[in-house]
């Protein structure tokens, strides 16, 4: 498992780098100029200065070769100085936004703790409600309880984002009065009172994001526990006189499981994408609203930033998915 997991880590390398040329060069190829947001009483000399300033006026392998430098070599280093004090990365230039002129690290670290609360607890929450429901309709097969799960399910894979939040604005936030519409990102939870607002505010967003995760990991539990319910051991423990729950719950649930982890684990990069929808709804001031904020100030290096992160969660949960089939089923081995 160790070998295969440096070996995974290796190959993640050239990977990333390919990735990282296919992000650049497609925002290259992007309409739209930095300097078009510049007011027109600003002398075209000014402006040429301005772009040489934001590199723009070198070649394109140029550039790219200093953002892969500043965001695999600078930042890093800037990480350790935070955490240890050092002065490693001290006179270097790092990659900076052209919209606010600040560092995009900086920026992204500040929107960060913003989304993990919502998608983080959305994630969890989705997968506590979504994985009983599979395991019971999948047991309990046509009952009543299957029939309503799969309809709520074909209703959280049909709706929408934007829909389902401008829904739940509607009914909880301007018809019931219930929670907040407008999430305040300002808020610090000190007390009690803070909290409880804290807790407020999320309920809808976190509901939005948890809707179509639920639909999607519920239908797939109910199909992989089914695959295994017909299964000859499941026949063979029952024979031995082994209870339900223990032949359910211990031997059942733990191959049906395999399929699910990949699911869950490659989930999580993706739901990055739908907060991104949920967020504009909601007013959150994380990660998916400065992504959508950098695209429309045509500021390519939070893009590209941006979309390099995602891509990074890709092929990091990936490996972890191809960790944990080893660990939940001991018939695969990667050595």
């Amino acid at each position: 498992m160790l070998t295969f997991t440096i070996r995974r880590l290796i190959i993640a390398v050239p990977t990333l780098l390919f990735i990282s040329l296919v992000i650049f060069l497609l925002l290259e190829l992007a309409p739209g100029d930095p300097m078009a947001q510049v007011p027109l009483t600003v002398p075209p000399e000014v402006k040429e200065k301005m772009r040489l300033a934001l590199g723009l006026g070198e070649p394109v392998h140029i550039r790219f070769w200093k953002w892969i430098v500043q965001f695999f070599w600078i930042e890093p280093q800037v990480l350790v100085d935070h955490i240890f004090g050092t002065s490693f990365s001290a006179g270097d230039l790092r990659v900076i936004s052209w919209q606010t002129r600040s560092p995009v690290m900086d920026i992204v670290v500040q929107r960060l703790p913003q989304t993990l609360s919502v998608v983080g607890t959305a994630y969890i929450v989705a997968i506590l409600i979504a994985l009983p429901i599979g395991i019971y309709s999948a047991y309990r097969q046509y009952s009543w309880f299957d029939q309503l799960g799969t309809f709520v399910s074909m209703v959280g894979f049909s709706v929408p984002p934007f829909f389902s939040g401008v829904l739940v604005i509607v009914i909880f936030s301007v018809q019931l009065g219930w929670f907040p519409s407008i999430y305040d990102t300002t808020l610090e939870v000190t007390s009690w009172e803070t909290f409880v607002k804290q807790l407020q505010q999320m309920v809808m967003p976190v509901m939005v994001l948890a809707l179509q995760i639920t639909a999607q990991l519920s239908r797939f539990m109910r199909a992989s526990m089914l695959d295994n319910l017909n299964q000859d051991y499941v026949r063979t423990a029952r024979a031995k006189g082994l209870g339900e729950y223990t032949v359910v719950m211990v031997h059942v649930l733990r191959n049906s499981m395999i399929p699910v982890v990949t699911v869950i684990a490659l989930g999580i990069p993706s739901i990055f994408g739908g907060a991104i929808i949920t967020e504009q709804v909601f007013k959150v001031n994380g990660i998916g609203q400065l992504l959508i904020g950098a695209i429309q100030a045509n500021d390519l290096p939070m893009v590209q930033t941006l979309t390099f992160i995602f891509a990074v969660l890709i092929v990091l949960f990936n490996l972890i998915a191809d960790v944990l089939y080893g660990i939940l089923d001991p018939r695969i081995r990667y050595d």
